[in-house]
């Protein structure tokens, strides 16, 4: 890959096979473009190692927690919240990524990279230490913001870094960390949670994160034109407010009451009603939201949010089904959620090799046909054991590698670098909202049939959701708690509400395929 700079990045001809062009723009280069001495240029490789490092937190943050959150549930008491410890990471995580895609245009990479890593890495430190599910989810806020950074910025990082050609096959490299991640993070979860301490979950990640910090201190090197810099706060509260409303209504809906949540919802919608007004009227606004104008990116933004809701369905809720309901350890619900992780890099090094030859629209409407498969799989035969899960689970991961790798690429590759940061955000913005609604949506609809059928059977009064931490391993603590003639019946209405669940999952994959397939070739004329 060489230690090349990015000025070819500016002067890419058109594509003539893909309709793909990359616009010039002398807003930012890297040192490495002009005359400096060599030991100030951008080594690109050193740079991608850390970018590597930096996506390896973020991967291995979802599939490690995913494994132990059952068990952490168990030691830590409040199931019925179970699903805010995604919810609150993911939300932040949705808010901060266009705060730091803009802030990335506005100062430079470096900086903003360096410092998400740095809250992300103070987040998890706290995390480790929380006593109470309550302190767990407000310290996975302040890790989510820090995660805000650590995705956009890194794709964003290796668009500047490398040519149009050589940009599929790199994203695919940054991709496949979750393969990776699919064998250590699953594992790791398990050994931990079965023979140490649940806080390293969060404290392994520390390391990793001071070693990239100190490798894009000493490799990377940028010169910014100065001018003038504003950043949208009023909308980044905005956002917020209408997204955490949504959030409480989707997932305290059982227990608030349809009154309450309704209220919620309707806040929510005049919230980010008022949001959209704000954007298009602020100078320079958090979200560009001209840039849905394009149909491209229009369609491709809304793929990836209902396409995000379906993978965090599986992250969050296939550790529950396959220790709660099958009754297996949480080493083998990790090595059955390793599946997704596993077929997603692979899947993302085949697109990133076929971008520029094949196009947009062939890649984007395999990797539909996969996901809706692999989740029809799921929601037919998890029942049946592990394997089956873990089967169709890797279906899904394909065809998530194919529509996420070729989406961001293509958005990357379709806009100017005074804007690429923002594109890129945008997108990520609209997966991780899909992370947020999902794993708020999902979570609600499982507290809602388990309660349901909980009352209907007549056990309501002697269990609740917390009980489901009773069904967890051998270890939890309030295994002797639940009446042993009642386990069945509460193991029977959790697989009842993660059949829904998966059900729920499939519907998002159809929406997924119907979106995708619309999806035209790249044009930027």
């Amino acid at each position: 890959m060489g230690d090349r700079g990015v000025a070819a990045n500016f002067y890419q001809p058109r594509q003539h096979g893909s309709g793909i062009h990359d616009r010039p723009s002398r807003t930012w280069m890297s040192e490495a473009t002009i005359n400096e001495p060599s030991n100030r240029q951008t080594r690109r490789p050193l740079v991608l190692t850390a970018l590597v490092l930096a996506m390896f937190l973020a991967a291995i943050e979802g599939t490690i927690v995913a494994t132990a959150m059952p068990n952490i549930a168990a030691k830590l008491g409040g199931f019925s919240l179970y699903g805010w410890v995604f919810s609150s990471y993911l939300l932040m995580q949705a808010v901060m990524t266009p705060i730091f895609g803009k802030l990335s245009d506005l100062f430079g990479r470096k900086p903003v990279f360096i410092g998400g890593v740095l809250t992300f890495l103070l987040g998890s430190a706290l995390c480790g230490m929380a006593t109470t599910m309550e302190w767990l989810i407000a310290f996975r806020f302040l890790q989510g913001a820090g995660a805000g950074a650590v995705l956009p910025i890194s794709s964003t990082l290796a668009s500047d870094l490398y040519t149009l050609e050589e940009r599929g096959r790199v994203q695919g490299y940054l991709a496949s960390v979750w393969g990776v991640s699919s064998v250590a993070g699953p594992l790791a979860g398990g050994l931990i949670v079965q023979n140490a301490d649940w806080h390293w979950i969060f404290w392994l990640n520390i390391p990793f994160g001071i070693v990239a910090i100190l490798m894009i201190v000493l490799f990377l090197h940028e010169r910014i034109e100065h001018r003038e810099r504003s950043i949208d706060f009023a909308g980044a509260g905005l956002l917020l407010v209408g997204l955490s409303a949504m959030m409480l209504a989707l997932t305290q809906s059982a227990a608030w009451g349809g009154g309450a949540a309704a209220g919620l919802l309707v806040i929510a919608a005049v919230t980010l009603f008022v949001f959209v007004r704000h954007e298009r009227r602020v100078p320079d606004p958090l979200m560009h939201l001209e840039l849905w104008n394009n149909r491209f990116i229009r369609l491709g933004n809304i793929a990836v949010l209902v396409m995000g809701v379906a993978m965090i369905g599986l992250i969050t809720f296939i550790p529950t089904f396959v220790q709660g309901v099958l009754g297996r350890s949480a080493l083998v619900a990790g090595l059955a959620l390793s599946g997704m992780t596993l077929g997603w890099p692979m899947a993302s090094v085949v697109a990133g090799r076929l971008f520029v030859r094949v196009g947009v629209r062939k890649i984007v409407r395999m990797g539909s046909v996969a996901a809706l498969l692999g989740s029809v799989t799921i929601a037919l035969l998890a029942g049946q054991g592990a394997a089956f899960v873990w089967v169709g689970a890797f279906i899904m991961g394909i065809g998530f590698g194919f529509l996420n790798t070729t989406y961001i690429v293509a958005i990357q590759s379709s806009v100017e670098w005074g804007q690429r940061g923002v594109a890129t955000a945008s997108n990520m913005l609209m997966r991780n909202l899909g992370n947020a609604i999902g794993a708020a949506l999902l979570g609600g609809v499982l507290n809602f049939r388990l309660s349901h059928y909980l009352d209907r059977a007549g056990v309501g009064d002697e269990v609740s959701l917390d009980s489901v931490r009773d069904l967890i391993g051998d270890t939890a603590p309030g295994a002797s708690a639940v009446d042993p003639s009642v386990l069945p019946v509460l193991q029977t209405g959790l697989g009842l509400g993660l059949d829904l669940v998966f059900w729920v999952i499939v519907a998002f994959a159809v929406a997924t395929f119907i979106v995708s397939w619309k999806v035209p070739d790249l044009e930027t004329d």
